[in-house]
């Protein structure tokens, strides 16, 4: 069962167009939404919370087609983006009486153990908090109404790696429900690397591909060859070429190491850099 399934979608701005773009999140998964900044990730997230209208293309959301038509579906998405939209004069204590009013399956007993595990003091306006504990509301507002799909837009970025730790622990244990679903939105691939089961790379609004991590980083190896070594290499066996003094540094799928040549495993970071360089060939 997908939680999202994207098909067709597109969306046109001046100077930019997203897809068409299919996409598809398995039910109790993490998927890494990655890619260049302006490469279409927040396009396609704001598409799919039914915050933008595409050009063409459809976009289904736990099983209900996405969109201010069908509230039921929204109801059971927790959304944090990169900042919290709730006004600097509102406190801790506020933003739980917005939530109550907003989503109907509230739970402001859940909501009351967020604040203590993040520390969140109830009289704490949201000016007075720091960008990470802006962003530990924004989480706790996510995780208070029995959300069966979190959806998160760069809400890692700007952030010291200890909360970042932090907040990839929440998302392990919200997976744990088999039930569960994330998708994750970040320019930090480490994080991804960390968290996701699933790696999708969108490039210049187009889906580069979408696989599964450990497949992903299983079928390509990075070598370092001569220059005659890596002529020979097939072209459809490889991914992308960094040229320097010596030689070559390839990434070429993993069967077609050349014999006797020390491979290692590559990065999604690798990975992404040679899909890109492959394509500038």
């Amino acid at each position: 069962m997908n939680v999202i399934e994207i098909n067709g979608l597109v969306k046109k701005y001046p100077g930019f167009t997203l897809g068409p773009l299919n996409l598809e999140v398995p039910q109790g998964a993490i998927v890494g939404f990655v890619g260049e900044n302006g490469a279409g990730k927040s396009t396609t997230l704001r598409l799919i919370l039914g915050l933008a209208h595409p050009e063409a293309g459809t976009i289904n959301l736990l099983g209900q087609p996405a969109g201010a038509d069908h509230p039921q579906a929204h109801e059971r998405v927790g959304v944090v983006f990169d900042d919290i939209s709730l006004p600097d004069s509102f406190t801790v204590k506020n933003a739980g009486e917005f939530g109550k009013r907003l989503y109907k399956s509230w739970d402001a007993q859940t909501y009351a153990s967020y604040q203590q595990r993040f520390h969140l003091a109830s009289s704490k306006r949201v000016g007075e908090l720091s960008r990470g504990m802006r962003m530990k509301l924004g989480l706790a507002m996510a995780l208070s109404h029995a959300a069966d799909l979190l959806i998160f837009d760069e809400a890692t970025s700007g952030l010291d790696p200890v909360i970042r730790d932090e907040v990839l622990d929440i998302m392990l244990e919200f997976i744990e429900d088999p039930t569960h679903s994330i998708l994750f939105s970040s320019h930090i691939v480490s994080d991804i690397e960390k968290a996701a089961d699933y790696v999708a790379f969108i490039r210049e609004g187009k889906l580069k591909f979408m696989e599964q991590k450990d497949e992903l980083l299983d079928s390509w190896r990075i070598v370092a060859l001569t220059n005659e070594q890596a002529n020979q290499l097939d072209s459809t066996q490889v991914l992308g070429r960094r040229r320097h003094d010596f030689g070559q540094e390839v990434i070429v799928r993993t069967g077609a190491v050349p014999a006797g040549v020390q491979a290692g495993r590559p990065t999604i970071e690798d990975i992404m850099v040679y899909t890109i360089k492959g394509e500038d060939q």
